[in-house]
């Protein structure tokens, strides 16, 4: 049976437990449009999307994913994911504010998914140069997720006709990180090995990297400084410019630019050793120890949070080793340690 054709990484739901000090950080700070507001929630949009929303604010008691959204190529692929997903959930239209009917699952790797393709659509902000701040965002670009068996992950997507851009693997061609994409960039997922199910981050892309660098000013500016965990800096793995953020509730937010096209059907996977630092950051910086040990809980298509499961041991894998969203990193006794990286 054919997999539904999906366009791209659509929209995600975070659950947060401050709805103003969200509100906050996503609208003022980030400076995302404000397409629609309820009591309880907030639905956004970056300058450039029409679509009514790529980012939904809900609260809750307990800071989490709600759901991951994928855009597919028409309602006719919505009924084919229907058919494709085992206890798949069909979804009215405005069950979600400005999404048409659309069906949700939980994928056999622990997340709640949502295909759909009928979506209101809003005024497009491209040249409202008038209305931008500094440290515009463009749109939504991909999410990154924590599995603890990459291997069946990457079954998982490839099956759904992902192309496979960027790997990190060992000599033995052992997989420990994959970025995944349908659109013509690098991806719209990134799976990593890791305790998991887990959200490590979603991404927003801007046009250009002097905006991600007025962010960090404006951070400064606001003595919100130490809402930047990691960055700027420049990726070796997508060649991306990027920051990493961390929201009130904890949520992990990048920001992201520049990288390249994959559109072509014979584009190559870049292969990066794990002994190769470079592929973390292209300039060498370290990591924080954050990176590697926290990401966000994900609920399933009930509320309830799924339960954890440990990354499974491999035969040949490295050992004495954690793994972040970018590949490998050293453990000792004290959990990771700044410079032992492998």
């Amino acid at each position: 049976m054919n997999p539904p054709d999906v366009l791209r990484a659509g929209y995600a739901e975070l659950v947060v437990t401050d709805l103003e000090a969200a509100r906050w950080f996503y609208v003022d700070v980030l400076g995302l449009i404000v397409t629609a507001e309820e009591p309880d929630a907030l639905y956004l949009r970056a300058f450039e999307e029409y679509l009514h929303h790529s980012l939904v604010l809900r609260r809750g008691p307990v800071a989490a994913l709600g759901r991951l959204a994928y855009r597919v190529r028409g309602q006719s692929e919505v009924d084919t994911a229907a058919r494709y997903f085992e206890d798949a959930r069909r979804v009215p239209a405005g069950t979600t504010r400005g999404i048409g009917e659309a069906v949700r699952v939980q994928d056999p790797l622990g997340f709640p998914i949502e295909f759909y393709y009928d979506a209101e659509h809003t005024e497009r902000f491209t040249q409202r140069y008038d209305l931008q701040p500094g440290n515009a965002i463009t749109r939504l670009d991909h999410f990154n997720v924590m599995v603890p068996d990459l291997e069946a992950a990457h079954a998982y997507y490839t099956g759904l006709g992902f192309g496979v851009s960027e790997t990190i693997e060992d000599e033995h061609e052992t997989l420990y990180a994959a970025w995944l994409h349908r659109k013509q960039t690098v991806h719209d997922i990134a799976l990593t090995s890791g305790e998991g199910p887990r959200l490590h981050h979603i991404a927003f892309a801007t046009a250009e990297r002097h905006q991600i660098l007025h962010l960090c000013d404006k951070l400064g500016a606001l003595r919100a400084e130490s809402s930047i965990e990691r960055g700027p800096g420049r990726h070796g793995v997508s060649n991306a410019f990027y920051l990493y953020l961390r929201d009130p509730d904890g949520h992990r937010i990048e920001i992201y630019t520049s990288d390249y096209y994959t559109g072509d059907p014979d584009n190559p996977t870049v292969r990066w050793s794990v002994d190769d630092n470079r592929r973390r950051d292209f300039w060498g910086h370290a990591v924080v120890p954050s990176w590697y040990t926290e990401a966000s809980t994900v609920l399933d298509l009930d509320g309830a949070p799924v339960p954890l499961a440990a990354p499974r041991v491999r035969e040949g894998e490295r050992t004495g080793v954690i793994v972040g969203a970018d590949g490998f990193g050293a453990a000792g006794d004290a959990g990771f340690k700044l410079g032992k990286q492998v």
